[in-house]
């Protein structure tokens, strides 16, 4: 195997049109640029691991996602598996195709300029990044659980409560309407008959928060603008609880997520740390990882970070 050949992994949006043409794109700027690479595309995104597994498998030593976070994140837990050899020699890069793209654009790739991706992959400039962890303690582990699955790995953020619930509800909602507009309208429509804040039971730091809160981000990156100071390669993990707003405070809210000030709320609760979060009880509330949702995962849980543990190839 030619160590310089890419592999590829193209993850085509969930329910978009002419997600041939976006690959055919890419495509002819590969080929101007003379990449050698091989391509497979995912027949679904839990294919995402097991192709990450057979293409690092064959030797390829740097993996290419077309996608977004969440194809990201399975190409990663993906890796892993395959164990601490693989994770050494094999670098990560992405070509955003996705509806949420937070970790790519926290480099400065993005969707709409794949010649300036392209052009830095080849360069392939790498950096040593973060990973964090959740992961299920031994309690949890023996309430049921077939044991699978008992440590799963991010490069964004863990979500736990009703930002977790929106994704969990979008995804519902796409299998029905398949549209993007309408899946959002009806996740928010669903959203008013949701329970918006859940009791939980958490150690951070040398603190213990036992309250109601109505979300819990920790992230390894932005979080999607709920730890807009975390930075993925100076192991710590930024960690927000959101207490429940009245109404007017939330709008307030939406608009300092969307304008950078989302740490200024005043039902914002910030933390920086080094050390794990224990949970010792969350009330079986949704749980996220880089968007996608866990099954089978609730407390006790810990939560950490693996510091500068893969390669990623960012912007030269």
């Amino acid at each position: 195997m030619n160590s310089s050949r890419w592999a590829i992994i193209y993850c085509p949006k969930q329910g978009v049109q002419r997600s041939q043409r976006r690959w055919e794109r890419i495509r002819e700027i590969l080929e101007k640029h003379g990449v050698e690479y091989d391509f497979v595309q995912s027949e679904s995104p839990d294919s995402v691991g097991r192709l990450t597994t057979m293409l690092v498998g064959n030797g390829y030593r740097t993996l290419i996602i077309v996608g977004g976070d969440s194809a990201l994140n399975r190409a990663l837990n993906g890796l892993i598996l395959m164990g601490e050899e693989a994770v050494r020699n094999v670098a990560l890069g992405i070509i955003p195709n996705g509806r949420g793209n937070d970790f790519a654009t926290f480099w400065g790739f993005t969707e709409d300029n794949d010649e300036q991706t392209v052009e830095w992959l080849i360069k392939r400039r790498l950096r040593r990044v973060d990973v964090g962890f959740i992961r299920k303690t031994a309690a949890a582990e023996s309430e049921g659980d077939d044991g699978n699955d008992d440590v799963r790995y991010f490069l964004n953020c863990v979500n736990i409560g009703l930002v977790a619930n929106i994704m969990k509800l979008k995804y519902k909602t796409r299998r029905i309407f398949g549209l993007t507009t309408l899946t959002y309208f009806a996740s928010m429509f669903l959203l008013l008959f949701q329970r918006l804040e859940t009791k939980m039971r958490f150690h951070v730091n040398e603190e213990h928060v036992e309250r109601k809160v109505m979300t819990v981000c920790i992230g390894n990156c932005r979080g999607y603008g709920q730890t807009p100071s975390a930075i993925p390669y100076n192991g710590m993990l930024d960690v927000t609880v959101v207490s429940q707003p009245e109404v007017t405070q939330l709008f307030e809210g939406m608009v300092m997520l969307f304008t950078g000030k989302f740490l200024n709320h005043k039902k914002v609760r910030a933390y920086r740390t080094t050390r794990h979060i224990l949970f010792e009880e969350t009330h079986h509330a949704t749980i996220s990882i880089d968007g996608l949702v866990l099954k089978n995962y609730h407390s006790p849980l810990e939560v950490g970070l693996l510091p500068e543990y893969i390669d990623f190839i960012i912007p030269s």
